[in-house]
């Protein structure tokens, strides 16, 4: 059997959400659009700031603008949990430019959660703290474009998914709100799929071949 290959030191693996059909709904649910980008975890320890991909390989070198925000964050230490994504200028995602090696400058990471702040673990607090702290900690600032607070959405899950259909994009990511950081599946976070989406149909095209 080939041995595993371990992870780099301070890569702490995402919490990755369990595909459904359709949404849920009630009070207990927010919901993030889901963006057609790579999972990107941003640590920073002191001036050094590295960027993580979903599987742990570090990325830093293809991502400066957002290591250079990174850096100009009021807190010296924290590690968060975003999407790193080229938008059009309409707001949209572009994955051909990012997937482009030359764009590297024009990358954004949509930050939807704050694992730790300040050399303090945040995985045990509900998901609704960790959002605000994430909030404080990124600002209401623009000026650090390269990093931007990812909202979230309240209401009837099945609604809001079909409206962001109805706008192209790739679907959303339904969250309990009291729900801990865990690292690996999990079913507090539950995606649903587009599937007119041009990410949908990459996939099924890339797996086809």
């Amino acid at each position: 059997m080939p041995r595993s290959v371990p992870h780099p030191s301070g890569f702490i693996p995402p919490c990755l959400p369990s595909k459904v059909d359709r949404p849920p709904t009630g009070s207990d649910w927010i919901h993030e659009i889901k963006h057609d980008g790579y999972r990107l975890m941003v640590r920073r320890e002191g001036a050094r700031v590295r960027c993580f991909t979903k599987n742990g390989h570090d990325w830093t070198d293809r991502f400066p603008t957002i290591a250079e925000a990174a850096t100009r964050l009021q807190t010296l230490s924290f590690l968060i949990d975003g999407e790193a994504v080229v938008l059009n200028d309409d707001g949209t995602p572009n994955f051909n430019a990012l997937r482009g090696r030359g764009r590297g400058g024009e990358v954004t990471l949509v930050a939807f959660d704050l694992l730790e702040r300040s050399d303090n673990d945040l995985r045990k607090r509900p998901l609704l703290y960790r959002k605000q702290q994430l909030r404080r900690l990124i600002g209401k600032s623009t000026m650090w474009r390269a990093i931007q607070y990812g909202d979230h959405l309240k209401g009837d899950g099945p609604r809001i998914f079909d409206h962001v259909c109805q706008l192209g994009l790739e679907g959303i990511v339904s969250k309990r709100t009291d729900s801990t950081y865990r690292s690996g599946a999990s079913k507090s976070w539950l995606k649903c799929k587009n599937p007119a989406s041009a990410a949908v149909r990459r996939e099924s095209e890339e797996e086809w071949r």
